[in-house]
């Protein structure tokens, strides 16, 4: 099957969260990223394992439920939480069946200058290089364990595998775009070449600025953050996590990056997620002792762009 061609910079076009800083000015509406749109009456993920589970023949080992849609945009608490996973920085686009993509990558060389001058021949991007590549596809896995007896209690059953499920598996989606995937299939943000480093000068504050700086040497827009939660919080509770959200600076937060750590970059413009829109759950039987297990896939590509638009910064002297 070809491979679908992505555009650099690809528009969010299938999984642009609804309440986007796009609406309204962006001080006054915070980064909520909502569960990808859907029917309101249609039931969650989790509703239907359960249905098909009452449908399955009594002794059944394992049930299975393909689903055409990324298990990872529906978490239903992202309705009420301003919590960005890593997709939610990064433009997507649908592979309508399509295992590969084609797209453009603009590596610089080797003599590009790491600061830009005043006239656009003294400019990095005046030496990209751009070069047509593809991009694959690789599965996101998890395997949660289920107390006894809760398949016997269907709406409970639904709940836990929407609710806890879904967001151990944003948590292995993250990990997999940021440090790449085993088949490696994805490098991962934190790995592409190309990806430039900085290290901090002492104030964070003072480090936040110079590295969002630092992306637009290349020619780029710092458009996001990529933290763990000791910055984040931080950054939250003396007031800069407001005016990053005033100039259009979405904050993901996770564990799956060090503490000393923040990835800067213009996402959009850096990388498209590819989203073939396809995810499955499979509760298997347990049995001598064993628990019930759910495991949820789906499956995710990184078309990158720019890596040179990211900037990893050492943030270690302002965190003590």
């Amino acid at each position: 099957m070809s491979a679908q061609p992505v555009p650099n910079g690809a528009p969010d076009t299938a999984h642009r969260p609804p309440n986007a800083q796009t609406a309204v000015p962006a001080a006054a509406t915070p980064a909520v990223a909502p569960p990808v749109a859907a029917d309101p009456a249609a039931p969650s993920p989790g509703r239907e394992l359960a249905a098909v589970l009452a449908a399955a023949s009594p002794g059944a080992s394992e049930v299975a439920l393909d689903l055409p849609l990324t298990l990872t945009t529906t978490f239903p608490f992202f309705a009420a939480r301003p919590r960005y996973t890593v997709r939610h920085l990064l433009g997507a686009r649908d592979l309508d069946g399509d295992e590969q993509a084609w797209y453009v990558s603009e590596p610089i060389r080797s003599d590009t200058p790491a600061q830009s001058g005043v006239s656009y021949a003294s400019s990095p991007e005046s030496a990209f290089e751009p070069r047509l590549e593809s991009a694959g596809l690789t599965e996101v896995r998890v395997a949660v364990p289920l107390p006894d007896g809760l398949t016997g209690h269907p709406d409970l059953f639904g709940a836990y595998v929407d609710r806890r499920v879904v967001v151990r598996l944003c948590t292995a989606e993250n990990e997999v775009l940021l440090h790449g995937s085993a088949d490696e299939a994805v490098t991962g943000l934190l790995n592409v070449r190309g990806r430039r480093t900085a290290r901090g000068r002492g104030g964070l504050a003072a480090d936040v600025a110079w590295a969002a700086a630092l992306v637009e040497e290349t020619g780029g827009s710092c458009d996001g953050m990529v933290v763990h939660p000791d910055v984040y919080w931080r950054l939250t509770l003396d007031g800069r996590l407001t005016h990053l959200n005033a100039v259009g600076v979405r904050v993901s937060r996770t564990r799956m990056i060090d503490r000393h750590q923040a990835l800067f970059g213009d996402f959009r413009a850096v990388a498209t997620l590819l989203d073939p829109a396809r995810s499955r759950l499979v509760l298997r039987r347990g049995g001598d002792g064993a628990p019930d297990v759910v495991e949820a896939y789906c499956q995710v590509g990184l078309a990158v762009h720019l890596p040179q638009h990211l900037v990893l910064a050492d943030l270690g002297e302002a965190l003590r």
